[in-house]
């Protein structure tokens, strides 16, 4: 990069492979000088004779052979890149790198996921989990391209898009005993297995009891959605989690689950800087989250 010139490379390399400058020059589509001054500038640059004459053929010397390889690289490496414009040249979908928290990766991120392989099968989609702050931190810093998290949200030049609103549950083992009703005050006198702290549906849950004048105890606190739901299975608590976590006909045999009094719900959206060059493989993301957000 620092001078080096790719053409005296390819020509310094048909030197090497045909052992013949007039060779190279009829590859190339050049004459015999202009093959012997792309080779004179590039030992100049280097300060090395890289090809002499053995008889009448062009052999490359000690250095030669040693940058015979280095070029060979760099000319796969230029090919590779070359590869990966034609396709943003032809608009072709590329790579779209996404953030978004457990339960939302697990029962919200497939759908939209499925239906984009179905369409644009060579499509690289990275998935990468985390809490709401982490998400909306490494959007901001470029580290991915879009974000799935709950509301709310705060952060300089980020665009905001409300998609879901989910609503939270409390989350019975099948066959436990159940309060009347799933208020504050009787949901506090149980085990509670809740997710750990730091996220927003920790803030949220702790806000529900918070405006009851509770201070909320959680027995266990858990950082995976599933791994609450076995617990809870394994009759060690209730756990209050959003209903997408616990929407499936499987889930609905192992569980009792039954809405919160007051209700509270979450409202799950999709986070993007606002001057993030919207490619199209992040134009149909994007288009994939709406219209998974409308059904």
């Amino acid at each position: 990069m620092r001078g080096l010139k790719l053409d005296q490379l390819q020509t310094f390399l048909d030197v090497v492979e045909l052992g013949s400058f007039s060779a190279a020059a009829r590859k190339q589509g050049l004459t015999q000088p202009a093959v012997s001054l792309q080779l004179r500038e590039l030992e100049k640059r280097l300060g090395l004779r890289l090809i002499e004459r053995i008889g009448r053929k062009a052999q490359p010397t000690a250095a030669g052979i040693e940058l015979s390889l280095h070029a060979e690289k760099i000319g796969a490496v230029v090919d590779a890149a070359l590869d990966a414009m034609a396709g943003h040249a032809s608009d072709q979908p590329g790579r779209v790198r996404i953030g978004t928290g457990a339960t939302a990766s697990i029962h919200l991120l497939p759908p939209a996921l499925k239906a984009l392989r179905e369409r644009f099968p060579t499509m690289e989609i990275a998935v990468s989990t985390g809490n709401a702050a982490a998400i909306v931190e490494a959007v901001q810093e470029n580290r991915i391209d879009i974000g799935l998290v709950s509301l709310p949200v705060s952060g300089r030049s980020l665009d905001i898009t409300p998609l879901v609103e989910d609503e939270f549950v409390a989350v019975f083992a099948s066959g436990a005993p159940i309060p009347v009703e799933m208020t504050p005050e009787a949901l506090s006198a149980l085990q509670l297995v809740l997710f750990e702290t730091g996220g927003n549906a920790y803030r949220l849950v702790e806000g529900w009891f918070g405006a009851a004048g509770i201070r909320m105890k959680p027995a266990i606190s858990l950082g995976s959605v599933e791994a609450i739901k076995e617990l809870v299975a394994a009759g060690l608590g209730c756990a209050i989690l959003p209903r997408q976590a616990v929407g499936n006909e499987r889930d609905a045999k192992r569980f009792g689950i039954k809405p919160l009094l007051p209700s509270l719900s979450r409202t799950l959206a999709m986070v993007l800087r606002t001057d993030k060059l919207r490619d199209r493989a992040l134009r149909e993301t994007v288009k994939a989250f709406e219209r998974l957000a409308k059904q």
